[in-house]
Parts: C-alpha cells; sequence; structure tokens
C-alpha cells in the first residue's frame, strides 16, 4: 500500500482512532478507581556463585563460567512449589498465634479475613498454642492431605495471602548483575507486614532447601563412587592374578621377544628354501631342454631314411611306366601307373619338406656334448630336490611352534589388555573419589547463603500505576482501531480507489468521478467533475479521430457489468459538453417505465429504446429504436449508445460492430469480481474497439479539484427524466 492511500484511509477512520482509544482509556480509569495500596519490601543475598573462593577454585578451569546454570538453578528452587508450601505454611503459622491484629505481623484487614477463611472447629483441631514448629507441621500435614480441608483450600486454591500461586507471582528474584554474586529478592503485598514475613520466610527455606540439596547430592556421589572403587580394586586384582597364573602354567619368560625370534628366523628359513627351490627349477628347466635336443638328433635320421626310401619308390614307378610303354601295355595300365608315378612324386616332395624344416630348427650340438650337459643337470636336479626335503621339514616344525604361540598372543594380550583397563578403572574412580570427598567438604563450607540485606519493612505504598494503565489503554484503543480498520480493508472486496480499479479491472482509468449530491451547487466536487469531464472528452475525441473504418456519425457506447454504476451520469454530462460545441448529438437509452418518449433538448435528441428478446440480433440502431422515432443519423454529429447492465442482459453483437469507442463505468463502491471479468473478456472479444474505463463516485481525496479561477462558470445539467435514475 502506498503511502498516500494509507494517509487517506485513516483520515476515512479518523472517528475510530478517536473515539476507541477514548473509550479504553475510560474504561482503565474507571476500572483502577479503587486500586488498593501496595507495599514492596526488598532484601538481597550473597551466594558466592560467580567470584566466591571455595575448596575447587583452584582446580576449576578459570574459562568455566557456571554462574549462569547455578543462578537457574536457585531461582528454580526459590520457585518450586514445595518451597512456596513451606513459606505458606510458616506464614500461616505465625498469623494463627495471634490473638489479635498487630502491624508488625499482620494488618487489621487481613486478621479480619483470616479469621473469616478458618472455622472455629478447625482452630480447635490445631495446635494452635503449641510450638510454632509443631504447628507448622499440622499445617504442612493437612495441605498435603489427599482429601479436602479447609486449610489445603487456603493454601492451594484461595486468594490470600497464603496462597502458594500469589506468592509465586508477587515473589521475584534476580541476579543484580550477570558478573556478581548478589540475589536480589523482592515481594509485594498490600500489607507492608506480610511483605516483610513472607520475604523472610522465602530466605529462610530458599537457604534450607538449597543446602540439602547440595549435601544429599554430594553425600549419594561419594557414596556410589566409593562402592564402584571397591568393585574396580577387585576386578585389578583378579587381572594381575590370571596374567601371573598364565606365565607359571606356559613356562614363557618373554613372549614378545620368543615370538620375534621364531619370525625372524622362519623367514630367513623361508627366504633359503625360496632359492634353493629356484635352482632346482633352473636345473629342472635345462634338463627338459637337452632331453627335447637329443629328441630332434634322432628326427633328423628318421627324416633322411623316409626320403630315400620316397626316391627308391620313385624309381621303381618310373621303370615300370617306361616298361609299360616300350612294351605296349593297355591304356589303362599306362594311366594307372602314370597316377602312381605322380603320387610318388608328390610323396618325395613332402618328405623332402620335412627333412628340411628338422635340419634348419636343429642345431647340430655332438650328441656327446648333448649327454655331458644331461649328466650334469640330473646331478644338480637330485641334490636341490635333496635339499628342499630339509627345509621343508624345518619349515614345518617352525609352523608348529606358531601355530603353538598364536592363541597364547591372543590369550596375553587380552589379559594384558583386562590388566591395563582395570588399572586406568581403578584410577579414574580413585580421582572421582577425591573430587567428591572434596566437592562435599566445599558444599559443607561454603553451602549457605549470606544475607547482606534482610528484608525491610516498606513504611510507604508503591506509586499508583493508574496513569500507566490509562495510557495502556489508550495504546490498546488505537491496536484496536488499526486492527479494525486493517479487517475491514482486507476483508471489503470493493474498488475503492483507481490504483485499485487498475490493478483489478487490468486497464487505466481514463477519468474517475466523485459523488455529486447536488449538480447545481458551486462545490469542490462539482468543479473536479467538470475538469474530469473535458478530460473525458479529450480522451474520446482522440480516439475517433483514429478510428477510420467505422461509418459516420461515430457511436460512443456506454456500458456496465451491473446496473446502478453511473452509466446515465456521464452520458449526461458528455452530452452538455457536445451541446457546448455545438455538435448535434442523440442520446439512446433503453427504456424503464415503457413510457418514456422521444425529447429534444437544448439541441439534444433523446431516445428510448425498447430491449427486445431478440437484442443480441440486433444489426443496426435502425433495427433498434422504434418505427416512429423518425431516426436518420445524418442529422448528427454524435450517436451516444446506452446499453444496459451486461450481468442481466444479452450484448448486441452485430450492432457493436458499428460502434467507434465504448466507455466503461464502474461504481467505486461495487465489488469485482470473477463474473466481471468474465463479462468484460467476451465484450471485448465481441466489440475489438478501443474501450475508456470511468471510475464513478470516488472518493474525494483521489480528486485534484480545480480552483475558482479555472472555472468560467459552474456544468449547466439538462432537464430531462433521465437525469433522475442513475443507472
Amino acid at each position: 500500500m502506498q503511502f498516500d492511500n494509507l494517509l487517506r484511509l485513516l483520515k476515512q477512520h479518523v472517528l475510530w482512532f478517536l473515539l476507541i482509544p477514548l473509550v479504553t482509556a475510560a474504561t482503565a480509569f474507571y476500572l483502577t478507581r479503587n486500586e488498593p495500596k501496595t507495599y514492596k519490601s526488598e532484601a538481597s543475598l550473597y551466594t558466592g556463585l560467580t567470584s566466591g573462593y571455595t575448596l575447587l577454585t583452584d582446580k576449576l578451569s578459570s574459562s568455566m563460567d557456571r554462574s549462569t546454570s547455578a543462578f537457574d538453578n536457585l531461582l528454580s528452587t526459590l520457585m518450586s512449589k514445595e518451597t512456596m508450601l513451606q513459606v505458606s505454611v510458616g506464614l500461616l503459622a505465625d498469623h494463627l498465634q495471634l490473638q489479635q491484629p498487630d502491624s508488625l505481623v499482620l494488618g487489621a484487614d487481613g486478621y479480619q479475613k483470616l479469621q473469616q477463611a478458618i472455622p472455629g472447629y478447625v482452630r480447635e483441631e490445631l495446635p494452635i498454642y503449641a510450638s510454632n514448629a509443631d504447628l507448622r507441621l499440622a499445617l504442612d500435614s493437612l495441605a498435603k492431605l489427599p482429601t479436602a480441608n479447609p486449610i489445603k483450600s487456603l493454601l492451594l486454591n484461595s486468594d490470600t495471602y497464603y496462597s502458594i500461586s500469589k506468592i509465586s507471582e508477587k515473589l521475584k528474584a534476580s541476579p543484580r548483575k550477570n558478573t556478581n554474586d548478589v540475589l536480589m529478592m523482592e515481594y509485594e503485598a498490600n500489607d507492608p507486614a506480610v511483605a516483610q514475613r513472607t520475604l523472610n520466610y522465602a530466605i529462610e527455606a530458599l537457604n534450607r532447601r538449597n543446602t540439602y540439596f547440595k549435601t544429599s547430592e554430594t553425600k549419594s556421589v561419594v557414596g556410589f563412587y566409593e562402592d564402584k572403587l571397591k568393585q574396580a580394586k577387585t576386578r585389578l586384582d583378579a587381572a594381575d592374578a590370571a596374567l601371573r597364573a598364565f606365565g607359571t602354567n606356559h613356562q614363557v619368560l618373554d613372549y614378545d621377544e620368543e615370538a620375534r625370534n621364531v619370525a625372524a628366523s622362519r623367514e630367513a628359513l623361508i627366504s633359503e628354501y625360496n632359492q634353493e627351490k629356484m635352482r632346482r627349477n633352473g636345473a629342472k628347466a635345462a634338463l627338459d631342454a637337452l632331453n627335447k635336443r637329443s629328441g630332434q638328433q634322432s628326427g633328423v635320421q628318421l627324416a633322411s631314411a623316409d626320403l630315400n626310401a620316397k626316391q627308391r619308390k620313385l624309381s621303381d614307378a618310373e621303370s615300370q611306366l617306361a616298361n609299360a610303354r616300350a612294351y605296349n601295355q593297355p591304356k589303362s595300365t599306362i594311366v594307372r601307373l602314370q597316377a602312381a608315378v605322380n603320387q610318388a612324386t608328390e610323396d618325395l616332395k613332402a618328405s623332402a619338406q620335412k627333412y628340411d624344416a628338422i635340419s634348419d630348427n636343429s642345431d647340430a650340438l655332438p650328441q656327446q656334448t648333448i649327454a655331458a650337459d644331461r649328466l650334469a643337470k640330473s646331478l644338480e636336479y637330485e641334490e636341490s630336490s635333496a635339499k628342499l626335503e630339509v627345509y621343508e621339514k624345518r619349515i614345518r616344525e617352525f609352523e608348529a611352534k606358531t601355530t603353538e604361540y598364536g592363541p597364547l598372543g591372543s590369550q596375553i594380550r587380552q589379559l594384558n589388555r583386562e590388566l591395563a583397563l582395570a588399572e586406568k578403572e581403578y584410577t579414574d574412580l580413585l580421582n572421582q573419589v577425591d573430587q567428591s570427598r572434596t566437592r562435599q567438604q566445599d558444599v559443607s563450607v561454603g553451602g549457605k547463603l549470606e544475607i547482606l540485606d534482610p528484608p525491610n519493612f516498606p513504611a510507604s505504598p508503591l506509586a499508583s500505576k493508574r496513569k500507566q494503565l490509562v495510557i495502556v489503554g489508550l495504546g490498546v484503543g488505537i491496536f484496536i482501531a488499526l486492527l479494525i480498520m486493517a479487517l475491514r480493508f482486507w476483508l471489503d472486496k470493493r474498488i475503492k480507489s483507481p490504483e485499485q480499479a487498475e490493478e483489478l479491472i487490468g486497464r487505466p482509468v481514463s477519468a474517475m468521478f466523485p459523488t455529486v449530491k447536488n449538480p447545481l451547487a458551486y462545490s469542490k466536487v462539482t468543479r473536479a467533475s467538470r475538469s474530469m469531464f473535458e478530460q473525458l472528452l479529450n480522451a474520446i475525441n482522440i480516439e475517433i479521430a483514429q478510428v477510420t473504418n467505422k461509418p459516420f456519425p461515430p457511436i460512443i457506447t456506454l456500458f456496465s457489468v451491473r446496473p446502478e454504476q453511473g452509466k446515465n451520469w456521464v452520458a449526461t454530462g458528455l452530452v452538455r459538453l457536445f451541446a457546448e460545441a455545438e455538435l448535434r448529438v442523440v442520446c439512446c437509452y433503453p427504456r424503464e417505465t415503457g413510457h418514456e418518449q422521444r425529447e429534444e433538448e437544448l439541441g439534444v435528441t433523446y431516445l428510448p429504446y425498447t430491449i427486445r428478446p431478440d437484442f443480441m440480433n440486433v444489426t443496426s440502431l435502425e433495427y433498434l429504436l422504434d418505427h416512429d422515432a423518425d431516426f436518420d443519423p445524418a442529422q448528427y454529429d454524435r450517436i451516444l449508445l446506452e446499453l444496459p447492465s451486461l450481468i442481466n442482459h444479452q450484448i448486441p453483437v452485430y450492432m457493436m460492430k458499428q460502434s467507434a469507442l465504448s466507455l466503461l463505468i464502474i461504481d467505486a463502491n461495487a465489488a469485482w469480481g470473477r463474473t466481471e471479468k468474465q463479462l468484460l473478456s467476451l465484450y471485448e472479444r465481441v466489440t475489438q474497439q478501443p474501450i475508456l474505463t470511468v471510475l464513478n463516485r470516488v472518493g474525494g481525496d483521489y480528486l485534484d479539484s480545480t480552483s475558482k479561477s479555472d472555472m468560467a462558470e459552474l456544468p449547466t445539467q439538462p432537464k430531462r427524466k433521465l437525469q433522475r435514475t442513475n443507472r
């Protein structure tokens, strides 16, 4: 919301901002006319929580500040229900033992109320004449009974000095500063003696309960740690005995040293074993290579013998073929022998290739050299195999030793770990016992709260809060007025302002008119209205000048979504300006009573028309108007057509195509919702022409009034029946 709009809104509700604060302030003034006097007693206690020296001061870290939590605990103890009960019981015991009012103990009004609150038969059952301690014990027992009784009701459910809820409400305690040890306490009551004694009993109960809690805490903590220390000592002795028994049973002097020696010897033996294994594998590989070479020498001999055999076979086949030809053997015999020769030739070629291949791969070493090397590698292989057997035996012995030492290692590590844990636990608990005993002694030495300033007896009451309450009433009234104004603004769905109209409608506002109650009066609203009509006429003329595809004279359509929006008012003002400009104007408007007839006044023609069932199919003004209207568009310079409200009537779709311009008339006090938006969207789709938005009945704060010097004369309103309606 803009600042100008906020100022207008405040101006509209200025009466509320005057009346509501006055009413609330007067109410506060009236309700506080019999305000009782209030007395306040004050006291201060030294706690030593921040800077006090104790037995633990030198042991605690200087950066550790526990004063805040300590003060919180102290205040929680003070405000606890049990503490308040002890305070109320002590105060009631003192007052019950009074035989008459005493200004230093209980005033006359309080004494009278106490006599009325506790019946006589209850007094007879109480040990009023016994010691104060016995009376307190009896009152405390009655307050804690599960059944209802007058004492319990007085302490828990009443609105007297003895109510624990009232004492909790009136008793206030807070540290003077965050960095000192002083606790400030105060209590307010309408009896000065009650204020002083209540504060005395509060300090007494706080001191007693705080000391009890601290000492009981330390006793339980010391006992707990001492029991834990005994259990830890038993576990430490058991762990030490188990470790000694392990060394005795397994005859182990130093397990770690022996385990390291076994591991080192085993690693050296494995290294020698791997080297000897590599020597044996090398001898085995050399022996295999020599055997392969021996096989290759025998292969050459076999290939040579096979080659010789194939040569002999080929010679025999060729001899047989030559003899057959010489002796003219049959052709079949010659063919067979020729095939045999060919086969022998192929076999000889294959045998020759095999021989060549074996001859090329052979190293052609002497047989004696191969035999000598073979013997040497065989001896080396056998020697390495024998050594490996010895190494494997030793490795198995070391593995057996390792298998034996493995479980012993985990057992001795577990025993050592248990012993270390037992020692650590015992040492920690011993430190805890020492600290808890020191803390116990520290609490017993410095746990009591010292009174710096005892509760004073207030001689004069506090200043009245009546003036403050009246001021608060004024503030509350202003807040209520603001709240009502905001609720009305948020819940009101009316347009109210041009800015909101442009935001809701989505179109700029071309003109806005105030509410004119007396058009003939010379006033601010009439001057503003005349000025706005001139601006609207300028906008209309500009739009008409830009329209070139519409017939002459131009038709200016006035429409609104809902009825009673002010179309008649706008049409009357435009007609007056057109008449002053010596333009011939005709104004067509819908009939309301059915008796309207054609009229001509001051050069303006008024033609009523009837809204027919086929209103949407009307194609022209000639078809819309009555036959006896004698309407000729060529006689006029401007035509104003007022349409009925869109929400209740049809839109003349075909006739709107002849319109040059439309004026949307909206009442600023009307709502604009989804229905209005849909109807306006339909109208825009149908007409497809410029639409000027006119906002009617706008508040005077939104208009700039025209001065008297800017106005030559007052607006002259045509006198006709149409003016008396407000469509």
